[in-house]
């Protein structure tokens, strides 16, 4: 880290799936910016608290805090925790999301579900909490992060595509609703990053991808594009949908 006073200082950010890969990158940059993060995590209680920590020591503004986003009553104490820390909330990244290989025809309701709840009503469910306490420090972020299946496909992953496609819609109707109170809302998509996948992920897909930058890419890039959305660049960017993926896909 470089520095703690920059683009973000005063800001408050909530990171959901926070400990590790994309968002561990993610609290890093925010807190490099000058941020007050909390670094959100279900299943990794440990290695969110050390990130805290780690943030905390380097000069930083940090907190961490176990909550299941499927679970509105944990979701709603995650975020009341985290205004009482720091006084207010203005940035939030859903990240949190769980992947897995499966072909449609041995797909599973459950699996189906496990995977788009997270997903589709984390996002919406960490959003609705947050809005009241974005508007009262006078507008801010919401960030999704959307995912390169549904742009290209991946077999075995039409869960995945499905679940990731269903926040473009959510994005476009928040921005309707939340653009006069200065809330900005996008989406970034990421392609092939080098990240520690658990097991529950199951194999890394195997698709072709041709890569223009001829590189997978790496967590801190994502971020990196997360935390310019978030900042003076992002102030009148809402509703857009940017591609973080080395040019695996390109829009027409």
């Amino acid at each position: 880290m470089s520095r703690f006073g920059g683009e973000l200082a005063g800001e408050v950010a909530i990171v959901t799936g926070g400990a590790h890969n994309i968002g561990r990158a993610t609290c890093l940059a925010l807190a490099d910016a000058g941020a007050a993060v909390c670094v959100n995590a279900v299943s990794s209680a440990e290695a969110a608290e050390s990130l805290a920590q780690e943030i905390e020591d380097a000069g930083g503004r940090a907190m961490h805090f176990v909550a299941d986003v499927t679970e509105p009553d944990a979701v709603q104490a995650m975020t009341e925790a985290v205004v009482s820390r720091f006084g207010k909330l203005s940035v939030l990244v859903n990240n949190a999301a769980v992947r897995g290989n499966t072909p449609l025809e041995a797909l599973t309701l459950t699996e189906w579900r496990r995977i788009f709840s997270p997903i589709v009503e984390g996002s919406m469910l960490c959003t609705q909490a947050a809005l009241p306490h974005i508007r009262g420090a006078g507008g801010g972020t919401v960030i999704l992060l959307g995912g390169i299946a549904s742009y290209v496909g991946v077999a075995g992953r039409t869960h995945v595509g499905a679940a990731k496609a269903a926040l473009g819609g959510f994005m476009k109707g928040l921005v309707h609703e939340v653009g006069t109170d200065d809330i900005r809302v996008n989406m970034v998509v990421p392609g092939h990053i080098d990240t520690v996948r658990g097991a529950a992920a199951g194999a890394r897909p195997n698709y072709d991808m041709t890569f223009m930058l001829d590189r997978p890419g790496k967590p801190e890039e994502v971020a990196d594009m997360i935390r310019s959305l978030c900042g003076p660049a992002g102030r009148y960017v809402t509703g857009q949908t940017i591609h973080v993926s080395g040019g695996v896909y390109m829009p027409g």
